[in-house]
């Protein structure tokens, strides 16, 4: 039996098709959601350039990955979607490829110590999907054998493509497609993982009581703590009447000073009026006495 190689198609032409076949999913109502990269670089932020780190570091796809970062590059991956420890992609070749990806989820047991790790050097959800934290925690995060990421023996893959490889180049496109899309949604290697972010924010108060609004108890003095404190006899019945009064007596002045404020204005009136009859009468007392 011969085989021959597929003749070379441009990947402008191979784009051009494989968009057209996108079109007619998003007519169907798929999802479609192109890996779009801009420059030669495939990542650019903390965890979108961890995640390719980790897939680089491993000899076991260090012969396939140079392919699939130029497939990336070249927009080849026009649909890429991260689920719960899957991912599935369609990847622009001589055809249009489906590649699936399986990452197992993180072992509780390393997740709780990861979280163990970092707790209380990741203040907020922002700060953690942004990558602004400490060296140790980023180390901590991207430990070889014992951080979040997956190694290849948590990953699987299945490309539809012929070639006999164990990673085609389509599958490798595909895994940096997820590294940049980790540029944009972050939170998605959690889901991949099958792990909750949320869990490696350390509260600083977690399990502390909450605060109270008075004193404790034994700080506060009773009245055998105040009579042998100044050396007087109190009862404590007359030390709470004495309390009460001494409260109403202060929202009685209160209430007098508030009625004296309201009464001023008039007592000003009042004083106007009466002066202005004493003005009035001593002008008719002087015309009396002008005419007489």
């Amino acid at each position: 039996m011969d085989f021959a190689w597929r003749p070379y198609v441009p990947v402008a032409a191979r784009r051009r098709k494989a968009e057209r076949e996108m079109q007619k999913l998003r007519k169907k109502g798929q999802p479609v959601a192109p890996v779009v990269i801009t420059g030669r670089t495939v990542a650019r932020t903390f965890w979108g350039k961890a995640w390719c780190d980790n897939l680089e570091r491993y000899s076991d796809f260090s012969n396939r990955l140079p392919r699939g970062r130029t497939y990336v590059r070249n927009g080849s991956v026009v649909d890429l979607q991260v689920a719960p420890g899957a991912v599935t992609a369609r990847v622009s070749g001589s055809a249009l490829y489906t590649v699936t990806v399986k990452v197992s989820a993180v072992p509780k047991a390393r997740w709780t110590s990861i979280c163990q790790d970092c707790a209380g050097a990741i203040d907020s959800l922002v700060e953690l999907l942004q990558g602004r934290f400490s060296k140790g925690v980023m180390e901590r995060i991207c430990h070889e054998k014992t951080g979040l990421f997956p190694a290849p023996a948590d990953i699987e893959f299945s490309c539809s493509c012929p070639d006999w490889a164990s990673m085609c180049k389509h599958v490798a496109a595909a895994l940096y497609g997820v590294g940049a899309r980790l540029d944009e949604r972050p939170e998605l290697l959690f889901t991949l993982r099958k792990v909750d972010e949320k869990d490696l924010i350390a509260k600083a108060g977690r399990g502390l009581a909450l605060a109270k609004t008075g004193p404790a108890a034994e700080k506060v003095l009773s009245p055998d703590g105040l009579s042998e404190l100044f050396g007087l006899e109190m009862d404590a019945e007359a030390a709470t009447d004495d309390a009460v009064k001494s409260k109403a007596g202060r929202r009685g002045r209160a209430r007098n000073d508030e009625q004296e404020i309201r009464s001023a204005p008039m007592r000003r009136q009042s004083k106007a009026k009466t002066s202005t009859k004493r003005t009035a009468g001593l002008r008719s007392k002087k015309k009396e006495r002008a005419s007489s």
